[in-house]
Order: structure tokens, then C-alpha cells, then sequence
């Protein structure tokens, strides 16, 4: 049996205890088989050929909070993944492109506004979907244009007290941000 400060020696890559998603089994450089091995403070998939270590990175989410003139958020019912249920509008952040540019993107696919992004509201780390771990920025947003309608991933817009919002909820981040803004 190891010492507790002994190197765990090198085995098969179990996804389980490795960090990323899952059934990735392949080296990106050269195609060589992955193992387990510890790299730094933690179990990696390095590759048994080359010896390159995988490191699996989140992508970056972006929010938008816009409110009326009574406070409540503008939210929308999604389509497509989690389908039916309520979010804060929301979309990735792509290559090369700033994360306020982003924010006010994907709000104007999403809702038809165009809004002026103001400061981080939150910032929260997302594993509601364990094939993509991601990392949520919400924004404060002031509309400035647009027509509102529900496009791209969305099917249906609403503004909701942020007390209240309907049922159920896609993110446990928004149900965070909400209580964040409701006071609670």
C-alpha cells in the first residue's frame, strides 16, 4: 500500500477520477492513448506516447439582467436544450470576441433588444452539464433599442419579479443571480 505522500503510479484513464468530460480517451497532439497520471496537485490524462498532459478548460457563459421600471427581469422560455424551462438570457462567448460584446450579442439573438452592458452583477461557476463545465458572468444591461421578441433559443419572453420567477428554472445560477437581485 502507497505512503499518503507517495505519487499515485500511472494506470488507465478512469474518467471518474480524472477531470473532464467524459469518453475522452485520445491525445490531442498525437493520438496516443490517455492514462491517468499525476500531474501538479491532481490526477490528469496524460498521453502515453508523447507525454502531453490534458487540461480540459471551461467555456465562458454571459448573461444579461434587464430590468423595468419596477425591477422585474427580463426573462425567457427556452427551446432546444432544456426546453420549457425559464433562464436568464444567456450565450457563449466565442474566439476572439470580448465578453461585453458577447453579453450584448446573444441578448440581441435572444431577445430582439439591444442593450448597453453595464457592471458584472455575478460570477458563477456552472456544472449543470457535465459534458461542458462552464463558468457565468451576469451583467447589469440598459436596453437602448430593438424590438422585444423571443428568437434563436428562446420561445417566449417575459419580465418577472425576480422574487417570483416561473417554473422551473434551466440553471441553478440563475435561481442564485435572482435571489441575488430579489435581496435574498
Amino acid at each position: 500500500m502507497p505512503s499518503p505522500t507517495s505519487s499515485p503510479t500511472p494506470g488507465p484513464l478512469d474518467t471518474d477520477k480524472v477531470p473532464g468530460p467524459s469518453g475522452v480517451r485520445y491525445c490531442r497532439r498525437c493520438g496516443g492513448e490517455l492514462e491517468a497520471r499525476l500531474v501538479g496537485d491532481r490526477m490528469r490524462p496524460v498521453c502515453q506516447r508523447c507525454g502531453a498532459a490534458t487540461y480540459f478548460n471551461p467555456a465562458v457563459g454571459v448573461a444579461v439582467v434587464l430590468r423595468d421600471d419596477e425591477g422585474a427581469v427580463l426573462l425567457g422560455r427556452r427551446r432546444g436544450s432544456y426546453s420549457g424551462q425559464w433562464c436568464i438570457p444567456c450565450g457563449y462567448v466565442e474566439w476572439e470576441e470580448d465578453v461585453r460584446a458577447a453579453a450584448a450579442r446573444e441578448f440581441r439573438e435572444e431577445t430582439g433588444l439591444d442593450v448597453v452592458v453595464g457592471d458584472v452583477l455575478a460570477v458563477h461557476s456552472n456544472f449543470h452539464n457535465a459534458a461542458q463545465h462552464t463558468v457565468g458572468i451576469w451583467f447589469e444591461g440598459v436596453m437602448i433599442g430593438g424590438h422585444l421578441e423571443a428568437n434563436d433559443d428562446l420561445d417566449e419572453v417575459a419580465f418577472f419579479n425576480p422574487a417570483f420567477p416561473p417554473e422551473p428554472l434551466a440553471f441553478a445560477t440563475d435561481v442564485m443571480v435572482l435571489r441575488q437581485i430579489a435581496g435574498g
